[in-house]
């Protein structure tokens, strides 16, 4: 028996339970741009999904057809096994809203009144305000809050109908890092309760902590899925950071290096192998520090599949 939901991520092992919403051969279009190309993609009961992909992949198409804002051109949507836009299914889902169509004027215990109002079980406001870190901002206009404030009033109106299914679409931006840390403990809390989150986020290391299956998008096509662990999997080698004082050309023509970035004063060199590079490093540039070698993350397992597969487009168009 696997003995907790960390384990079980980590050890790679899915966990199943009924399909909440579903895309089934869905292809759209906007005029000639082609949004989504043929995709199968499901959520389950009682996990956390991220969907990830570049600007412009697919996801917020994906994402809103689910929401029955869009309809497909082909394909089926379906949200607890029918219509997104059935009342019955749209009481059971919660979304983050963009800041922009959030009225300032309110309180921010006057937009979850309001937003509570259209739920048939809401959950209590104390509850509510709580889940969300807004005890001391109840009574604050949501225009006078800070960009972070106002993520947390989005999330307290995705969560006040006590939905099955959450969207959240970038629900850390803004954050400071407790703040983050904070929301994902909810997010945690919510699904140990047999909630549904659907997560799209460009943070790789919130997806990385918090779900128990990804799915990467690109060009409109889901490239890879799986549990973090497997797509990591997919992507061999290592990642090399260290301080030095060569040039990232010269870093890139180090045999065995695939990629090679400046991250503030470091650099992050991906590798097939790192003791090759890690000679070769030292021997080029003898003040080098701050080394550190590990194996390959979700971030580079995403930048790597997702060039792959705009590579394979391009070479087949």
């Amino acid at each position: 028996m696997i003995a907790t939901l960390e384990q079980a991520k980590t050890e790679g092992h899915a966990i199943t339970g009924p399909i909440v919403a579903s895309l089934t051969a869905v292809s759209m279009s906007y005029g000639a741009v082609r949004a989504l190309r043929n995709v199968n993609f499901t959520v389950r009961a009682g996990q956390v999904v991220a969907l990830l992909g570049p600007n412009g992949a697919g996801k917020t198409t994906a994402v809103k057809l689910l929401l029955g804002l869009l309809q497909t051109d082909s394909g089926k949507a379906r949200v607890f096994g029918g219509d997104p836009t059935n009342p019955a299914n749209r009481m059971r889902t919660g979304a983050m809203l963009q800041v922009g169509r959030v009225p300032e004027t309110l309180r921010v215990r006057e937009h979850i009144d309001l937003f509570s109002s259209y739920y048939l079980r809401p959950l209590k406001m104390q509850e509510i305000l709580a889940s969300a870190g807004l005890e001391n901002l109840a009574d604050r206009k949501f225009g006078d809050l800070s960009g972070g404030q106002r993520q947390r009033v989005l999330f307290a109106l995705a969560i006040c109908g006590n939905p099955d299914l959450l969207f959240l679409d970038e629900p850390t931006v803004g954050l400071d890092v407790e703040s983050r840390r904070s929301l994902w403990d909810e997010i945690r809390r919510l699904v140990d309760a047999g909630k549904t989150v659907l997560l799209t986020t460009h943070y790789l290391e919130e997806a990385d902590a918090l779900a128990d299956r990804v799915a990467v998008i690109n060009q409109g096509e889901i490239v890879a899925e799986g549990t973090p662990s497997e797509i990591k999997a997919q992507t061999s080698g290592k990642l090399i950071r260290c301080i030095t004082g060569l040039s990232l050309e010269t870093l890139l023509s180090l045999p065995g290096v695939s990629s090679a970035k400046q991250n503030r004063e470091r650099v992050e060199i991906h590798a097939v192998e790192a003791e090759p590079v890690v000679r070769a490093l030292l021997v080029r540039d003898p003040l080098l520090s701050g080394l550190e070698v590990s194996s390959a993350g979700l971030e580079e397992a995403f930048l790597s599949l997702t060039q792959e597969h705009t590579n394979n487009r391009s070479d087949s168009n």
